[in-house]
């Protein structure tokens, strides 16, 4: 019952921010710049945005967030991302929770870039299981939009659940609908600010921003706060050739502090490595 009313507790908490239950974006660094990942281009943007799959090279990664006040509530991700021609594929697999309650999904997306603007839509096979109450399942299709209006600017948007897919239950009962708008900020080579507002349909707006600083050779700083429900963000990370390490640090009100790993590893050598 512990284990239960904890994956309660932090569905509660995080159904404001996720087009399911829990909140499915994963990615340290998108984590340690308060999720504000909406314009942001990198191997972890099958669980956010989309359309940052455009123009990204192979690889594939691991995350894992745990939060030592909420036994059985860690969540876990992992992707892979393909270049076929001018599209970018990924498939990514994500789970939540224990033996008790738990949620996964498997997504499959696919993105480009024509001319300043990058476009993404992805599929997600949805399941839901808790101990003596059976397995739920839904399908979902989440699409975005990312344009580079200048060099330093970029601005995006991006939709879950756009068709408003209901569980197989039968008791109509809908997936959360988010609409996210966002704007990026190169400031310098070293330095980026992110900011967006959300709204779901059925919750407040929620508004989050975050900021990155390269402070020695691709050693980066980040920090991010978010309003509605309010957390603070900390986070570092480090890229060495071909892998990439980041650290994230959320620290909430009620929950206090969980923190998040993820690991990146390019499967193609680029020229200058």
């Amino acid at each position: 019952m512990k284990k239960l009313l904890a994956a309660l507790v932090s569905v509660s908490l995080t159904v404001k921010a996720n087009g399911q239950s829990v909140n499915t974006q994963m990615g340290a660094r998108q984590m340690a710049m308060a999720g504000a990942s909406a314009t942001l281009s990198d191997a972890w943007a099958l669980f956010n945005n989309a359309a940052g799959l455009a123009q990204q090279k192979s690889s594939c990664g691991f995350a894992y967030d745990v939060n030592p006040q909420l036994t059985g509530a860690n969540r876990m991700a992992a992707n892979l991302q393909l270049p076929i021609g001018s599209f970018t594929t990924g498939i990514g697999f994500f789970r939540f929770g224990d033996a008790l309650y738990n949620e996964q999904f498997i997504s499959i997306g696919i993105a480009n870039r024509i001319g300043i603007t990058s476009l993404g839509a992805k599929i997600n096979f949805n399941q839901y299981r808790a101990d003596g109450f059976g397995v739920l399942s839904a399908i979902s299709i989440d699409m975005g939009g990312i344009t580079q209006l200048t060099p330093e600017l970029r601005v995006a948007a991006y939709i879950t659940n756009l068709t408003q897919s209901s569980m197989n239950s039968g008791s109509g009962e809908r997936l959360p609908t988010r609409m996210v708008l966002g704007v990026g900020f190169q400031f310098s080579k070293k330095v980026t600010a992110t900011t967006e507002v959300e709204k779901d349909l059925d919750y407040p707006l929620t508004w989050r921003t975050g900021f990155e600083m390269d402070v020695y050779k691709n050693l980066f700083f980040r920090t991010g706060y978010q309003l509605q429900p309010n957390a603070f963000y900390f986070g570092l990370g480090g890229k060495r050739k071909r892998l990439t390490i980041d650290y994230a640090l959320r620290y909430h009100f009620l929950l206090g502090a969980s923190h998040q790993a993820s690991a990146t590893f390019q499967l193609t050598r680029s020229s200058n490595l």
